[in-house]
């Protein structure tokens, strides 16, 4: 049998209690103290395994770097993942984290505390069986992915940069455990109305309605989308006006923006700038943008999923992957023309949702893929 799947086939009951462990600290993105008390159970775990930095950020939770270096290793790989959830503190009360039926259930097991352990279970085991690493690694977790890297994303590049690939253990996509190796790109923006007020009964034809402006600016914008193309321009969002008997003043929309290529995104940044009122009398503004660029399934990227899918299939995986909706900070690094691999975490389904879950029969074999791409890459 393949010595690191036999290891983690051995492991695979300590797996399931450290993964619960963590996913017992709610670590919601919007509570830095409660992200950091995950922050804090993670750097315990990875000081045995190299210098441990936490970066600190005012108004979000620590960021946690840990620099691995291995015997007459050159270069590095940047390992990515994410400490912070979107469950509010109080979700275990409902949604506890339990084993049954094959699985282990609970808030953040999948999407993405799963993978977190799964890093540090990887490099262990390669030092732990003495087995050649070519890089030396720096692992990077994150405390704001889940609401969009806003204090993490530059960092993020810029180790991505000093890196000659990135492994991201976001979850797979899919029972099947699908790495994915394309995302839309992604990002919200707020079309802001400025009207007139009126009395809607005594000197109607005074005012100018930013509701009904802003009903046609929506009108408009969602012709944007464009599901052949893998466009779409949704109006998440709507709030205007004060009271029935007031021609509004004020309203405004918030869109989620997902485009799949670089040129789309430019594109719709462009035609959101470009926006321009129906009623002369209104002032229409734009603000936000494309937060998370595409990351294109492209040269880069290819020779390292056909690498990966090699690795797994000498474990008897058949490794396959897919292209996705949702944005990590993988699409940061992959933009830059860094190979990145993303979705190497756990198998299971759920992401934000009631059923989150991880199938424990896949999680032997994952981790060994992880701890593969470490040492070969």
């Amino acid at each position: 049998m393949d010595t690191l799947l036999e290891h983690f086939r051995n492991r695979q009951s300590a797996v399931v209690e450290r993964i619960a462990e963590l996913a017992r600290i709610e670590s919601p993105s919007s509570d830095p103290a409660a992200v950091n008390r995950a922050v804090d159970l993670v750097a315990e775990w990875a000081a045995p395994l190299g210098e441990v930095r936490r970066e600190t950020a005012p108004g979000y939770g620590d960021h946690l770097t840990i620099d691995v270096r291995f015997p007459g290793a050159e270069g590095r790989i940047l390992c990515m993942g994410h400490l912070d959830t979107v469950y509010l503190e109080g979700t275990l009360a409902t949604m506890p984290v339990e084993v049954r039926d094959g699985r282990l259930w609970g808030p953040g097991v999948f999407d993405m505390k799963g993978g977190v352990v799964y890093f540090l279970e990887a490099i262990e085991a390669l030092r732990a069986l003495e087995i050649p690493v070519k890089r030396n690694l720096r692992l990077r977790f994150d405390s704001d992915e889940e609401i969009g890297s806003p204090s993490s994303s530059a960092a993020v590049k810029a180790d991505a940069k000093a890196s000659v690939a990135v492994l991201v253990a976001e979850p797979s996509y899919g029972l099947d455990g699908r790495v994915k190796t394309a995302r839309k790109g992604g990002g919200k923006f707020k079309v802001r109305v400025e009207g007139r007020e009126s009395h809607a009964g005594l000197d109607f034809a005074s005012g100018a309605s930013a509701v009904l402006e802003l009903a046609r600016q929506i009108d408009r914008i969602a012709e944007w989308t464009d599901l052949e193309a893998g466009v779409t321009v949704n109006p998440g969002t709507i709030r205007g006006g004060t009271t029935p008997n007031v021609v509004a003043g004020e309203a405004q929309a918030v869109f989620d923006v997902r485009v799949p290529r670089a040129d789309q995104a430019a594109e719709i940044e462009r035609r959101f700038g470009s926006l321009t009122p129906f009623d002369e009398r209104c002032r229409v503004t734009v603000e936000g943008g494309l937060g998370r660029p595409p990351m294109e399934r492209g040269p880069a990227t290819v020779p390292l999923y056909e690498k990966a899918k090699r690795l797994a299939a000498e474990m008897g995986v058949e490794l396959n992957d897919a292209a996705v909706g949702g944005g990590s900070d993988g699409n940061f690094t992959a933009a830059l023309g860094i190979p990145t691999l993303d979705g190497l975490g756990a198998v299971g389904e759920g992401a934000h949702s009631s059923n989150e879950s991880i199938l424990l029969d896949r999680i032997p074999d994952r981790i060994a893929l992880i701890a593969k791409l470490i040492a070969t890459i």
